[in-house]
């Protein structure tokens, strides 16, 4: 296909809202709608934060070891819940000042955890921005829906926080060009929640690429499949409870009335999430293999097929999407969905032990074929392994789960402003990659080609709009960052 030299740019009344149907199953248009105002991203020049990029952060907010790290906890959900009691408990002088969450009902557990843990009872508040004020926090620890992310973020570092920030770190391509402007402004060290980065296996994995042994790579296979397929239960519209702030959850996406299943089903709709199986688990093990790989940068142009084919059901997202991505030398494709009951994540006696997963129903293992040899990885302390035309196992590395590693290396860099392992810039490169997909599933399964210079779509005016996003009168992205 002969690319076209000119770019399709969204105008400040269209950015964002531009969602076609799915190219199957799905019935609905995107649930992203009614906006107040929109990002641009200027023609012909290259992202601006490209420009502002540093390798190192100035040593003015070291902290010595006796320094209480004083940190809060946005959103107090299942995984929040478990993030900051593993933090608690990893031995960091560190104490938990605030747990925040827009939801009454959520948060009690870790409250009366931390405080048998700390000898203090953590603060409950509903506005992250209570926490933002507080001098005294050090640092936040972001695990609000996906599409908190990227705001909350930006204000955390605006307000002088250090941050860990769930995946993936944003909603849409300009959300995270516009966190790395504020990392890089506000010098604040952040963490990605991709922990994968800070796996031993992954940098071994990555080394014996290097020495050539695998030979060139010619094609890369991600897998993201779990088991389902699972029927949604849509219920019908209510009064919000008192317990929570509805139009706070809500924040920057569009004011619908309070349903119970957004809420507590959120990862369904693309107005709160790019989809379970793709952006919220998948970005793992793209993230990770992108170390393996020598973190490469963008591709030239995505294709992404699927649909809803299980259950003719309110959900905006697909039961499946397979994506291709052209990177030049070598192809690389993503498998995500919910829909196969045979295939399973890897295991306790794999995560913790000494033994690989079953390779061929593991649903979120990562192949690499190489010119004279293939490999297996595993994430989340799989392991990798070499095998050659025969089946014998050339090479392999066994793993643990690497959590705890990740959020040692988080406090250690609070301490000494060094860079950690899942800095912000690579982790855009990454989950630009699902964005990507998204994007090509949601203007019908078009072939896309993207710019790496200008991080733009080349073809498809629609496509090119979902790189922004509408922001909700009093929740808009700050225009100085």
């Amino acid at each position: 296909m002969k690319r076209r030299k000119f770019f399709f740019l969204a105008s400040s009344g269209v950015a964002g809202i531009a969602l076609a149907p799915s190219c199957q199953g799905s019935k609905k248009e995107s649930s992203l709608s009614s906006s107040e105002e929109a990002l641009t991203l200027p023609a012909g020049e290259e992202p601006a934060y490209r420009k502002v990029v540093k390798t190192s952060f100035s040593s003015g907010n070291v902290k010595g070891a006796n320094d209480t790290i004083v940190v809060a906890l946005i959103g107090a959900g299942g995984w929040g819940t478990n993030l900051i009691t593993q933090a608690a408990d990893i031995g960091e002088n560190m104490r938990v000042k605030y747990v925040c969450d827009v939801d009454d009902t959520r948060g009690g557990f870790v409250i009366k955890e931390l405080k048998k843990k700390q000898n203090f009872k953590p603060i409950r508040v509903r506005d992250m921005r209570t926490v933002f004020d507080d001098k005294e926090v050090d640092a936040v620890f972001i695990a609000t829906p996906e599409h908190w992310h990227a705001l909350a973020t930006i204000w955390a570092c605006q307000a002088g926080k250090d941050v860990y920030v769930e995946k993936p770190i944003s909603h849409n391509i300009v959300e995270g060009q516009k966190m790395i402007e504020a990392v890089m402004k506000h010098e604040r060290i952040v963490q990605c929640g991709t922990h994968n980065r800070s796996a031993k296996e992954a940098i071994t994995a990555r080394d014996y690429i290097k020495s050539g042994e695998l030979g060139e790579i010619v094609a890369v296979n991600v897998k993201s499949l779990f088991p389902g397929p699972v029927p949604l239960n849509e219920k019908e519209n209510t009064e919000a409870p008192g317990t929570i702030d509805w139009d706070m959850w809500l924040g920057p996406a569009p004011l619908v009335p309070y349903n119970v299943t957004r809420n507590k089903s959120w990862k369904y709709y693309w107005a709160y999430g790019g989809g379970e199986a793709m952006t919220n688990q998948v970005i793992h093990q793209l993230d990770m293999v992108r170390l393996i790989l020598g973190d490469p940068g963008y591709p030239s142009s995505v294709y992404c097929l699927g649909g809803r084919y299980f259950f003719d059901d309110n959900r905006d997202i697909p039961d499946y999407q397979m994506a291709t991505f052209d990177f030049g030398k070598y192809v690389m494709t993503i498998e995500a969905g919910q829909s196969t009951p045979y295939l399973q994540v890897s295991p306790p006696e794999v995560r913790y032990g000494d033994i690989f997963p079953t390779w061929k129903v593991n649903g979120t293992r990562v192949e690499i074929l190489g010119t004279k040899r293939m490999m297996f990885v595993g994430r989340m302390g799989g392991g990798w392994q070499v095998f050659d035309k025969d089946g014998e196992v050339m090479a392999e590395q066994t793993a643990e789960y690497h959590l705890k590693e990740h959020l040692v290396n988080f406090f250690d860099c609070i301490r000494s402003r060094k860079q950690p392992n899942a800095g912000i810039v690579e982790n855009h490169k990454s989950t630009v990659l699902v964005h990507l997909a998204n994007m090509s599933y949601k203007v019908g399964c078009k072939y896309l080609d993207f710019s790496p210079e200008y991080e733009a779509i080349l073809n498809n005016s629609k496509a090119q709009d979902l790189a922004f996003y509408q922001y909700r009168k009093g929740f808009e992205m700050p225009k100085e960052i």
